[in-house]
């Protein structure tokens, strides 16, 4: 009986394979969930990319530098600066606030969302993305580009919670931050992240301009935020309150315009570029009463923090080579560290401050804009105030 030959394997299908494990989960693992907590020195520290604006790699020119820097500049600036970044920093989370990609310049969207993802997959550190306006206007749509980002290694985003049935947009998820192993809190998410999708343009032909969160997505965050805030004021450990929460969408609110130079820490030298109506997604989270700071990206100058109805509302500032921004204003991220409080017994117990700074793309990666966000003992005497104006 003749000995049956092995079927050879091309080079293509090698690099397929390989290319394939370097990026993507198997599917035998995807339903394993990833712990988040707080480390052992009491902190949880998030890298926040706004607008990369990643198209094809080295091919691709970078915009609003000055002249002498355009031989050399593309996307493969962007993917530096988050590689020092992650070196620099060390985040335990990293996320990206849309615009991961620049469709209209992207020739293969799969392929320009793996390289622009790639430090985050390659480093290890659990990641997530939220969508922008540009990211489906190349080769994927808005729900392709969210099923891609999900399939990809180390990443938490979903396309959307299985819990909603019927819910508007790609990429609306919440995720816990545990408290620290070992410690009374180990059981309790210490502080919570939302993520929304805040929608492209207006599928409203009456509405002109820019989408914004839908009152499918608001029910959502409302309900989550209610069943998260139970779970943390139930024994054992019960609380008086909800734990903090954050939230990252692409799209700035409306509410973003009520700052000027004079009452934010950062910058404002562009309009807001917000939905052209106010869908009342930031009454829902005052209400909601977990918020206290919103993170977003989409205006590429503005990089301030203002805070209005105890809620910080957030620029990241421009990240990405291949995004309009201003020559000689340096690309930035924003880090935020969340810090726990010590217990009696030395342990550690709930979020005690919210901090965050921004660092600049320069020489020295330069830290700029330390504040706090907020704090307990800060939120404990403004509340102290209002129960003595009301008597």
């Amino acid at each position: 009986m003749a000995k049956k030959s092995r079927p050879s394997l091309s080079l293509s299908h090698f690099v397929g394979v390989v290319v394939f494990s370097l990026f993507f989960v198997p599917k035998s693992v995807l339903g394993v969930k990833q712990e988040l907590r707080f480390g052992k020195n009491g902190e949880f520290k998030i890298l926040q990319v706004a607008d990369m604006h990643f198209a094809d790699g080295k091919t691709t020119p970078c915009l609003d530098v000055f002249p002498n820097q355009m031989p050399s500049c593309s996307d493969l600036n962007t993917t530096a600066f988050v590689e020092r970044m992650i070196q620099a920093e060390k985040p335990d989370f990293i996320v990206f606030t849309g615009d991961n990609i620049f469709g209209f310049d992207a020739t293969d969207a799969a392929k320009s969302l793996n390289a622009a993802f790639w430090p985050a997959i390659e480093s290890n550190i659990p990641w997530a993305a939220v969508l922008g306006n540009h990211d489906q206007d190349s080769t994927l749509s808005r729900e392709g580009v969210m099923k891609h980002v999900v399939g990809l290694k180390n990443t938490l985003s979903q396309v959307n919670p299985a819990e909603a049935h019927i819910i508007d947009g790609f990429g609306n998820y919440n995720l816990e931050i545990g408290g620290v192993k070992d410690s009374c809190f180990e059981n309790k998410s210490a502080l919570n992240l939302y993520f929304l999708d805040s929608g492209d343009y207006s599928t409203v032909p009456a509405i002109p301009g820019y989408g914004w969160i839908k009152p499918s997505q608001q029910l959502w965050f409302q309900r989550t935020s209610a069943k998260l805030r139970r779970a943390y004021m139930r024994q054992p450990e019960a609380q008086k309150g909800p734990a903090p929460g954050l939230v990252y969408f692409h799209i700035p609110l409306p509410e973003f315009a009520s700052f000027d130079s004079s009452n934010v820490t950062g910058v404002r030298q562009e309009g807001i570029s917000s939905a052209s109506v106010n869908s009342g997604f930031f009454t829902t989270m005052v209400e909601a009463g977990d918020v206290k700071a919103v993170f977003t990206g989409h205006d590429h100058l503005n990089d301030f923090c203002g805070e209005l109805t105890g809620i910080q509302l957030c620029y990241a500032g421009g990240f990405g080579y291949h995004a309009y921004g201003k020559a000689g204003w340096s690309r930035r991220a924003r880090v935020v560290v969340a810090s726990l409080e010590k217990t009696e017994k030395g342990g550690w117990g709930a979020v005690k401050s919210i901090k965050t700074w921004k660092r600049l793309d320069d020489e020295h990666l330069t830290a700029i804009d330390g504040q706090v966000l907020w704090s307990r003992s800060r939120a404990g005497v403004r509340r102290k105030k209002q129960v003595g104006d009301a008597e």
